[in-house]
């Protein structure tokens, strides 16, 4: 055999090849644009910074192949209409909590949290190691969707109130922003709920439309600016223990992509579902001090108001689970996971909180 006409054919044959393989490697990883909305406007940072922080994310993971554009809430569609959104394919991507679909059904309320339920550890333990996700996963699949916890905002205030309220005798009537569950079980205690999108929240307390509205917790409600027309800064709030965002993609979208975005997205949404509770833990102390300073009058709900709550809401649950058997298997296993995991607290985890706490103050 003569070798050099050999070694010239083999690497004929290399380039050949190299030539081939080309396309192939750029079909597995095309170039895909998406429209991510949030529920929430940009100067919320946190949150909206969630959203932002994922599309880098996936960006980064894809050498910039996979694109999500990101827009707040009512950019493209009104900001609690974002998952309606992502299920007529108007988005492939929303950013939001599933409570604000509960009318529907209210399974769509445990992908954000039941209240006095799980706090915010609780709630990733029971989404990713817990059965959590399995339970949903159905669910979202039945209604076109992909979804993966974003972020949790972990126990939030008990919102801003116009007047002090002691009993719930003084709940009575009471107008107050609040979503989901909980305002199912305030509206059965006595008061008057209503949902309200962010940019509505300030105007609504200042006109006195609303006497009381609940967001998220320091650092986000400074920006919001209740402490200047609801002074009274209650907690906790026992409504949203650990609530939790999810990225919602549409079903048909989803199978498209190539296996390899599918999981830069799935890897991504748990890095930004971390990042996101750390954020809220390193900004809302410092926050919550300058809110006191500007006239935030910080207040407990009394025993009696949480007792009766708490009952109210083992009543809610107990009539919804008696008509709804998804509803009844999804937050049994979530009240379930509470008993275990309160057993292991209050050995370690409240044990050594309770500790910090008190020798902090020396």
């Amino acid at each position: 055999m003569d070798r050099r006409k050999f070694i010239s054919g083999a690497a004929t044959g290399a380039i050949a090849g190299t030539a081939l393989a080309t396309p192939a490697l750029a079909q597995s990883n095309p170039k895909v644009s998406w429209r991510l909305q949030s529920s929430y406007p940009r100067s919320l940072t946190t949150i909206f910074g969630g959203a932002e922080t994922l599309s880098k994310y996936v960006s980064d993971l894809t050498d910039g192949n996979f694109e999500l554009k990101v827009f707040s809430g009512g950019e493209i569609v009104p900001g609690l209409q974002t998952i309606d959104g992502v299920i007529n394919n108007t988005i492939q991507m929303g950013h939001t909590i599933s409570a604000y679909k509960m009318g529907a059904d209210p399974t769509w309320a445990l992908g954000t949290g039941l209240p006095f339920g799980l706090n915010a550890r609780q709630q990733n333990a029971w989404f990713y190691h817990g059965g959590g996700n399995e339970l949903l996963d159905p669910f979202y699949e039945k209604n076109g969707l992909v979804a993966f916890p974003v972020g949790n905002s972990g126990c939030q205030m008990g919102g801003w109130w116009r007047k002090e309220v002691k009993t719930v005798e003084d709940l009575q009537g009471i107008k107050i922003r609040m979503s989901g569950l909980g305002g199912q079980i305030l509206n059965r205690v006595g008061a008057v709920s209503q949902t309200l999108a962010p940019a509505d929240i300030y105007p609504a307390l200042e006109r006195g439309t609303i006497d009381a509205a609940e967001w998220i917790g320091p650092y986000d409600d400074e920006k919001l600016g209740f402490v200047e027309v609801a002074p009274y800064y209650y907690y906790p709030g026992w409504w949203e223990s650990g609530l939790a965002f999810h990225a919602f993609i549409n079903l048909e979208e989803w199978n498209q992509l190539p296996k390899s975005y599918q999981e830069a997205l799935r890897v991504a949404s748990q890095a930004v579902n971390t990042d996101v509770l750390a954020s809220y833990d390193a900004l809302n102390p410092a926050a919550l001090r300058r809110l006191i300073a500007a006239g935030a009058k910080l207040r407990p709900f009394s025993k009696e108001i949480l007792d009766r709550c708490y009952d109210v809401a083992v009543e809610v649950y107990d009539e919804i689970s008696a008509d709804n058997a998804t509803f009844k298997e999804i937050s049994g296993s979530m009240l379930d996971f509470r008993k275990e995991e309160n057993l292991w607290w209050q050995v370690a985890e409240y044990s050594m909180d309770t500790i910090n706490i008190s020798t902090s103050r020396k």
